[in-house]
């Protein structure tokens, strides 16, 4: 079981960026397809990026596609999300999943069993 950990979220202006990381704390992530998702009070977690275990292969959210970049670093155990041109509308917790590779890209927050507890991104307009 791989236990994940978030940074690297904080307030920026719109049209900035932020890079966030996660870390096993627990584990590897080597064999894992990783998830990077989003929240915002009162509503559910919604993917906007995935990677595969060897990190050849991603996708976005149709939201942040040519924004945000998801991409890993398995030597260091760790999941990026580099975010540019950031929008109010991408204020919200950020969290990073793992899930057992099916050979399946997927965003759908039940397919993901392992979870961090989030990082928060605030963007001011």
């Amino acid at each position: 079981q791989v236990q994940l950990v978030e940074s690297g979220g904080g307030s920026v202006q719109a049209g900035g960026s932020l890079t966030l990381s996660c870390v096993a704390s627990r584990g590897t992530l080597a064999s894992y397809y990783m998830g990077w998702f989003r929240q915002i009070p009162g509503r559910g977690r919604k993917g906007v990026a995935g990677i595969t275990p060897d990190g050849d292969t991603m996708m976005s959210s149709d939201t942040v596609r040519g924004r945000f970049n998801v991409s890993r670093d398995n030597a260091l155990n760790t999941v990026y999300l580099q975010m540019r041109d950031l929008e109010a509308d991408d204020t919200a917790t950020y969290f990073c999943a793992a899930m057992d590779w099916a050979g399946r890209l997927t965003l759908r927050e039940a397919d993901f069993p392992f979870w961090g507890r989030g990082t928060q991104v605030i963007v001011s307009s």
